[in-house]
């Protein structure tokens, strides 16, 4: 049994999040983006026998790290309870997606866009599989009245991680490089970004607990995994016979449709309304400065009225962004400054209602020895919703060439998410 509290597990738990919080921001909202679309720009890409537009393919490549994601997280996660090797799943995922950002420094020029693909995918998988192990250990290590803490402490350290690898990347690209060879310097931050999430990675991995392996007589892999969809079974009919959890994770779906896909389209919104790249990515780092302020101003108020209303209030902060968004104009004189003033409300609610939605679902959870079965529900509905919002965003931007419409789009799935967070706050107060 995991002591609950103990400083050295929480320490090395949260500081995962400064190891793999640089791919979050280098790689799929700032540099990586800015550079893709700047390969690509002015042509279109042949993808499923069609032209389309690379954010789109960008957009559907993402799409369908998500999918394989989905149809894995749950048996593996089954597995790994079974197992007692969560630990092992967390290492695997990590490693690949960091070699796969490393990989990144081979996309020279159009001619690898394949290659650039191939391997934005794999990333994807790796970041994303990895925290489903991840997010599991939070009720394993802290109790209840420490969760809120812990989550928002990861995600603070997270921000600052990332804040500090995309200072360096900023310093190579525009102060190191001249026009002769950023773009080499460009692809050099994709290798420190993939060195950065490994290495840091190692104390974690050095410090957290392995989980014991339960009894089983089933040894092969073909029993296990029969043995694991029988568990994951089991696991979703408790979930959705707690209406709690029922309610909340109904929520969590729809408002991980706007939060995830705008986190995805912000760099090509300061595009469309003519942002250069160095002033979008100062922009994003103040962002992030303020988002440890906000997890950790969330995290205290929810200490105050309760972790559902707090959700509530990040969502409807959500919702006004989004239509702020949807209302840029770029023949608007003071079309940038509205663009730092609506980054300034977004930086302000997305690291709280990451952290609570997390926080949250864990303290809901009924006591139960296979943490990392339930959390992987939780990360499918989190991808299935980045599949939405994703497929949401390509289609159209195919349909109409702008992003911004795309906003308005994910208001609705804010609003659709604020209704069961209503709902929520009276069946389930949450302390």
């Amino acid at each position: 049994m995991t002591q609950l509290n103990n400083p050295t597990t929480t320490r090395a738990w949260a500081f995962y999040d400064w190891a793999n919080s640089a791919y979050a921001l280098v790689i799929n909202s700032t540099i990586f983006p800015l550079y893709y679309a700047s390969v690509t720009k002015g042509q279109r890409l042949n993808a499923f026998g069609m032209q389309l537009e690379p954010a789109a393919v960008f957009g559907y490549s993402l799409m369908l790290s998500f999918l394989i994601l989905v149809f894995l997280s749950p048996i593996l996660s089954s597995i790994a309870d079974k197992r007692g090797n969560k630990l092992s799943f967390m290492k695997f995922f990590a490693t690949m997606g960091s070699l796969a950002c490393m990989g990144l420094f081979f996309f020279t020029d159009i001619s690898r866009i394949g290659l650039c693909l191939g391997l934005n995918i794999m990333a994807s998988i790796g970041f994303y599989g990895s925290l489903v192990f991840y997010n599991a250990y939070l009720p394993e290590i802290a109790s209840k009245d420490q969760q809120d803490t812990l989550s928002a402490r990861g995600f603070s350290l997270g921000y600052a991680g990332s804040m500090i690898i995309l200072i360096v990347s900023l310093i190579l690209i525009q102060f190191v490089a001249d026009d002769s060879n950023r773009g080499f310097y460009t692809r050099l931050c994709f290798l420190l970004t993939g060195i950065w999430w490994l290495g840091f990675a190692q104390y974690s991995f050095a410090r957290l607990p392995r989980s014991e392996a339960k009894n089983t007589t089933h040894d092969s892999l073909i029993a296990l995994v029969r043995e694991s969809f029988r568990g994951v079974r089991h696991t979703a009919g408790v979930l959705f016979r707690t209406p709690s959890l029922d309610v909340f994770l109904g929520a969590f779906f729809f408002y991980s449709v706007g939060m995830q896909t705008i986190f995805l389209m912000a760099t090509f919104i300061g595009d469309e309304i003519g942002l250069d790249a160095g002033k979008l990515i100062v922009t994003i780092l103040c962002l992030q400065l303020e988002a440890i302020i906000g997890a950790q101003l969330l995290s205290r108020l929810s200490a105050k009225i309760g972790n559902s209303r707090v959700l509530i209030i990040a969502v409807m902060f959500w919702i006004i962004a989004c239509i702020a968004i949807f209302m840029l104009d770029k023949t608007n004189p003071y079309v940038e400054y509205q663009f730092y003033a609506i980054a300034a409300l977004v930086g302000l609610v997305m690291g709280g209602l990451q952290s609570m939605s997390r926080s949250t679902y864990s303290k809901l959870l009924p006591a139960t020895d296979e943490p990392t079965t339930f959390f992987s529900f939780y990360d499918i509905l989190e991808k299935l919703a980045i599949v939405v919002g994703t497929l949401t965003y390509s289609l159209l931007i195919e349909r109409t060439g702008e992003v911004k419409p795309s906003a308005l789009a994910m208001a609705g799935f804010f609003a659709v998410g604020l209704l069961f967070l209503l709902r929520l706050n009276k069946i389930n107060k949450v302390a």
